[in-house]
């Protein structure tokens, strides 16, 4: 285990940047992340940063001196999806590591740049999701890797909900370009599903978008009308190089249902994983006949019950120390990109979509790794 601090500076304040700093700095029951040296907050509205630094007794700056702060290693961007790319390319030029919310990008044009840039640059890129590493998903894959479910057919993966417009205090941008459910939600879906059973090969898929404008019904906003320039409902099906066929359901048009977020079925036996938003959950299985039910598997894997979000930025982190790979990485998350984009092409040319980035599965996390030690 490590000892050494990297030096991260965060751009981009919002709402999920709570999240992050909560688990860096510990919070309830987590133990915090030591590796990460906070070093500053910038946002492009500087009441934004200030307000948030204050929050967490930090350090409030301006983007520029972020970028030329000898200090910071590794830049953690929360912009919207729009500026992941651009904010990124800046990070890289200034000479620090990125670690970028979800999605990459909003195309995989845009995410093959930055990864291009970062390779020429020497320089890393992370990004989430980060909870396939949860503890839970950890010991679905411990599962899967067991090979008690025999060989894995196929499985289904499912968000669907009525929209965010009734919670998020500014919803626009889910459904301005660079949003919508496969971009949003996906990448959770996607990202785990090549955790359990490796590389998507192709892609098929429909998509529909029956609203033009839908009304905000959240404060303080409630009653403006948003524009919708994505697609809404989108369903299709993955197939991976094992062999496995996985249909998928991403949707901000439903206004109930009763899918499990993910269920793979092997020859031997089906496993249900939890909600890939989150890091915990209970991991059932139920082996093949009529006389078996479904059953809890233990849980006994770290990071299984908080909002670790950042345990990605505390791998790469230790990962830069260390010179090892970090799980959450570039390749991983340009993969999910040119699997999400496909979704899109295979809707609007109505054929099925190669995928041809590579992408290995992240090593698992040893269960040893506990209280903020990768």
């Amino acid at each position: 285990m490590t000892t050494k601090r990297l030096g991260i500076g965060f751009i981009g304040t919002g709402n999920i940047s709570s999240a992050y700093l909560r688990a860096i700095t510990g919070h309830e029951s987590m133990a915090g992340f030591p590796v990460l040296d906070i070093k500053g907050l910038a946002d492009m509205r500087p009441e934004a940063s200030q307000a948030r630094a204050a929050e967490f007794g930090l350090a409030s700056m301006s983007i520029d001196e972020m970028l030329a702060s000898p200090d910071i290693g590794l830049i953690v961007n929360l912009t919207i999806p729009r500026a992941h790319v651009e904010v990124g390319l800046k990070c890289l030029a200034a000479g620090k590591h990125v670690y970028s919310e979800k999605p990459l990008g909003i195309t995989y044009a845009e995410g093959r740049k930055l990864l291009d840039a970062a390779n020429k640059a020497g320089l890393r890129i992370g990004s989430a999701p980060d909870t396939f590493l949860g503890g839970s998903h950890q010991q679905a894959r411990a599962v899967v890797d067991s090979g008690v479910l025999g060989q894995i057919v196929g499985g289904t993966a499912y968000f669907q909900c009525p929209g965010h417009e009734s919670w998020h205090p500014d919803p626009a941008f889910y459904y301005d370009i660079g949003g919508g459910p496969v971009l949003d939600m996906g990448p959770y879906y996607i990202t785990d599903l090549v955790n359990l059973l490796g590389p998507v090969a192709r892609v098929s898929a429909m998509a529909s978008r029956l609203r033009l404008t839908r009304p905000v019904t959240s404060e303080p906003k409630k009653g403006q009308m948003m524009d919708v320039k994505v697609d809404t409902h989108v369903t299709g099906s993955l197939g991976f190089a094992n062999g496995a066929i996985v249909q998928v359901g991403l949707s901000f048009d439903v206004p109930a249902h009763k899918h499990v977020p993910l269920e793979l079925y092997g020859t031997e036996a089906s496993l249900i994983v939890p909600d890939p938003n989150f890091f915990g959950g209970d991991v059932e299985i139920r082996k093949r006949g009529r006389e078996e039910t479904w059953t809890n598997v233990p849980v006994t894997q770290p990071y299984a019950d908080g909002n670790y979000r950042s345990l990605g930025v505390a791998d790469m982190a230790t990962g830069i120390i260390e010179n090892r790979p970090h799980r959450a990485n570039g390749d991983l998350a340009l993969h999910v990109l040119e699997v999400m984009e496909a979704f899109e092409i295979a809707s609007r040319e109505g054929r099925t979509i190669d995928i041809k980035t590579p992408v290995t599965r992240p090593e698992p996390l040893a269960t040893s790794l506990r209280d903020g030690r990768i």
